[in-house]
């Protein structure tokens, strides 16, 4: 690098001490250093949030002149945003031109070289770990940063391309799928609980089809439109590949009459389904299944997934087409829904590692390669990018009012990762580098279908259930 340091950017020493400015976020709470040893839940492995520390290692010294300089040169890099940076000893280095929205404070050294080094995977690492802190609205300083660097990626240089660019995904064969999934979703039911809807638990993209619905009401929205989408009716089969912890089975059991087959590879998740429809008296209409999509039998009137193609993996598509389609009576209907994106690109490195292993959005043309290999003819493609910006801001103040009871269930670290995690996908839905595809098709020669939409649009979806 060669570039001089911006004469823009404005440096002030002498500012108040690291230790006095250690400032978080509105709903933080403070940073608790005797983090509990959670990796006894089952998470062996190194990488998983639950067994990474916290981190105090705050020095006082004075910044050097490069350091300074590296500063400067990562704010231009990334799109110069608003953004002031706060060094170790106090010492504060203005944006530019542009009054500065947010602070980011740096604890040492070292959390700067990795910033710039391997942002990507860096600034949730550091923001876990208590060595980087936010003075501002999280979701707001992160979709700022998400629409600067959009803006300034067009000008890298190659070499700048690759040092910050992601990784690929893991495996997501079947022995790997199932450790993926227990990576992120058995947590625990109780720590999904604090923070999901209170219906059904729903861990998906809500449908506020008006704005003053709540969380609950526009988790149940969702199910109706899907259902509604598939035309179900009174005795028809329906197969649903990641269940989750069961909620839109039991929905359309509950409120259409149908025969579900539910796979999911979660424990956890599965025996929570098959206690809430017990209790609900679904059982004989609904039937859990603790396996891999990939070993789903039989016909079905109709084939549904929500949220599961993020973890199939591009490579998987083919199969995946293979088994709807053999899957799908002559006229069933298959619906899934997806996080996709505008064009093809990885999973950041930090969700991919510590959050979400195995991740990959798919962009819509990658989706509909599944539907062309199937020979399916695609009847409706819906964007629902704003929607799932509602739910994941629902989600996190519903969060951040819980996280004194998140850290007493893990520890701090983990309760800043996931703050960091909702966070940024809100950020990314708003700033459109996330989309949410629902896509329904069927046989290419099926002619059994409704010449309009109109029959799902006929009546609010949150009617049914508000």
């Amino acid at each position: 690098m060669t570039a001089s340091l911006n004469s823009n950017v404005k440096v002030k020493k002498g500012a108040e001490s690291v230790n006095q400015n250690r400032v978080r976020n509105s709903a933080q709470g403070s940073v608790r250093t005797n983090a509990k040893n959670t990796s006894l839940r089952g998470h062996t492995d190194e990488n998983h949030i639950l067994n990474l520390p916290l981190q105090d290692t705050h020095v006082d010294r004075a910044p050097h002149t490069y350091e300074r300089w590296l500063v400067a040169k990562l704010m231009r890099m990334a799109g110069s945003p608003p953004l002031r940076f706060r060094l170790w000893n106090g010492d504060v280095i203005e944006p530019g031109e542009e009054s500065a929205q947010f602070t980011l404070q740096l604890a040492d050294p070292k959390a700067l070289y990795s910033l710039v080094t391997n942002p990507n995977l860096a600034f949730g690492d550091l923001y876990s770990a208590g060595r980087l802190e936010i003075e501002g609205d999280l979701p707001d300083l992160m979709e700022t940063l998400y629409r600067a660097i959009h803006q300034a990626r067009e000008k890298w240089p190659r070499w700048l391309e690759a040092l910050w660019r992601n990784h690929p995904p893991r495996s997501t064969g079947m022995p790997e799928a199932r450790e993926n999934i227990h990576h992120h979703y058995d947590l625990g039911n109780d720590f999904y609980r604090l923070w999901l809807d209170q219906s059904e638990m729903q861990y998906t993209c809500a449908y506020y089809e008006r704005p003053e619905l709540s969380l609950e009401q526009a988790q149940l929205a969702k199910l109706e439109h899907i259902c509604r989408k598939l035309r179900l009716k009174p005795g028809m089969t329906v197969v649903e590949a990641g269940c989750g912890w069961g909620g839109l089975a039991r929905y359309m059991a509950r409120n259409y009459g149908v025969h579900v087959h539910a796979y999911n590879i979660s424990r956890e998740q599965i025996l929570y389904a098959r206690e809430q429809a017990r209790e609900q008296g679904l059982d004989t209409l609904i039937d859990y299944v603790e396996d891999d999509y990939r070993n789903i039998r039989g016909q079905y009137d109709a084939f549904v997934s929500v949220g599961m193609l993020e973890h199939v993996g591009k490579e998987n598509y083919p199969a995946l087409s293979e088994l709807i389609k053999r899957t799908l009576k002559p006229e069933g209907m298959a619906l899934i829904h997806s996080i996709g994106r505008n064009r093809p690109m990885l999973m950041n490195s930090w969700i991919e590692k510590r959050i979400f292993p195995g991740a990959y959005p798919p962009s819509i043309g990658e989706f509909m390669s599944l539907c062309e290999h199937g020979n399916f003819s695609v009847l409706d493609v819906e964007n629902l990018r704003l929607h799932y910006a509602r739910t994941l801001d629902d989600w996190l103040t519903r969060f951040n009012s819980v996280e004194a009871a998140v850290s007493e269930m893990y520890d701090e670290h983990f309760t800043r990762a996931w703050r960091m995690y909702l966070a940024g996908s809100i950020a990314a839905f708003r700033a459109g580098s996330l989309q949410l595809y629902q896509v329904l098709f069927t046989h290419g020669d099926n002619n059994e279908l409704p010449a309009t939409r109109q029959d799902i649009y006929s009546s609010p979806a949150a009617s049914e259930n508000t």
